[in-house]
């Protein structure tokens, strides 16, 4: 039960240590897992490390996602001494049975040498997957890389020849003599509707001529008022003159532009004083956030050494403890097998000893005639238990024939 709930205790610690990082924390293994793939690929790992081996070449998140334990393990064993090796260190290939504490400090105490930190305990890459297996395979990887010389450079984007541009004609763009046309094909679609303004001058003008020439003959109008009236309210719809706007017509479109760029000028006035406003509150608390900020980191920063130095300490600590533990579990195991190597030889040695004199069975012969008289005289006993048995039923027996027979010779006796 014990190793049951450990796990799920280990899992728990991981989660709130990944939401205490942030909410991005839970995939960083993830984006360390394709950045070692990338680097493993650089340094040909497939032909150097994996196929001697006979394994198959690793998946984009191979390490950050538990699968096998055992396979996984063996794996991050085989290639973090690849890599070493191939940074400029000796480093024995470990094999299947090895001891993994071994192997692991082993690991690490390179990783150390090569002035990486180590801010965790030992038995996080046990498992073989994880975020601290990423780590320790990825920072080999980059001393596997200097070492061979390799350096990352700019990347070099091909250069794109400018095509040429099409000067195409645009359906939208309106010409004056397409507006023209327009106007014209409208005056001629409308003139059924509405009065032509050149006629009704034309007209106008022979009206007031005539009337000039007859001004002198008319003295007094005849002409009844209420008919006048009704005369000039039937007449009247047909001398409104109506422009219809087209739509089309680029002025209109002027017009609007400018319409529309005043409303933008006057709202940019109103929204730029709520801007400038907005733009100072943020920059002052950005001021006051950074002056915070550096006032704590100055204040905590003795603290934040005394917890590295301690965090360190503790990581050595549990490291020989790990050492030390190893060490005794196999001391205690070759002590038990001395021990029962002791208990068969010394088992032997009294079986000897006590074959070897014969006092033994003499004493096993005097054993074996004490039972056999005890058994004698209880047989004897048993013997003379049962004869007075016998006895007693025999006399039974004659006891009651003699009775029978009495009373047999007396009904007879009494019948004469």
């Amino acid at each position: 039960m014990a190793e049951e709930s450990a796990p799920g205790r280990r899992g728990e610690r991981s989660e709130e240590a990944a939401a205490e990082r942030g909410p991005g924390a839970a995939f960083h293994m993830f984006v360390l897992m394709e950045d070692l793939l990338d680097k493993l690929k650089l340094l040909s790992y497939e032909e150097e490390a994996l196929r001697p081996h006979n394994m198959r070449p690793l998946s984009r998140h191979y390490f950050a996602l538990p699968t096998n334990p055992g396979e996984q393990f063996f794996m991050f064993c085989t290639l973090a001494a690849w890599l070493i090796s191939k940074a400029g260190r000796p480093f024995e290939q470990p094999q299947e049975y090895d001891d993994p504490n071994a192997v692991i400090s082993s690991v690490l105490s390179e990783l150390r040498s090569f002035g990486r930190p180590v801010d965790f305990p030992p038995s996080k890459l046990k498992t073989g997957c994880g975020e601290q297996v990423c780590y320790v395979l990825d920072c080999l990887a980059e001393e596997a890389l200097k070492n061979t010389g390799f350096s990352w450079k700019r990347p070099a984007y091909p250069t794109e020849e400018p095509e040429e541009e099409e000067i195409t004609e645009d359906d939208a763009e309106l010409t004056l003599s397409k507006l023209e046309e327009d106007v014209a094909e409208e005056e001629s679609d409308n003139e059924e509707d509405y009065i032509d303004l050149n006629v009704l001058k034309a007209q106008t003008y022979r009206s007031n001529m005539n009337n000039t020439a007859k001004q002198e003959e008319i003295l007094q109008s005849t002409t009844d008022a209420a008919e006048w009236n009704l005369e000039v309210e039937r007449v009247l719809p047909q001398l409104k003159v109506t422009v219809r706007t087209d739509n089309k017509d680029w002025r209109i479109h002027v017009d609007q532009m400018h319409q529309h760029k005043d409303g933008i000028d006057s709202s940019l006035k109103e929204t730029r004083g709520y801007l400038d406003k907005l733009h100072n509150e943020i920059s002052r608390t950005l001021e006051k956030i950074n002056s915070r900020e550096k006032y704590i980191n100055n204040q905590l920063e003795h603290l934040v050494q005394e917890y590295r130095s301690a965090q360190a300490l503790l990581s050595e600590a549990k490291e020989k403890y790990q050492e030390g533990s190893g060490g005794v579990t196999e001391r205690i195991r070759v002590l038990s097998e001395i021990t029962e190597a002791l208990e068969k030889v010394k088992q032997e040695t009294e079986e000897k000893g006590s074959s070897m004199t014969d006092g033994a069975p003499l004493v096993k012969i005097k054993q074996a005639l004490t039972k056999l008289r005890q058994e004698t005289i209880q047989m004897d006993i048993q013997i003379g238990v049962m004869e007075h048995a016998l006895l007693q039923s025999k006399l039974k027996e004659k006891s009651n024939m003699t009775r029978d027979m009495h009373a047999t010779v007396i009904p007879e006796a009494t019948e004469v």
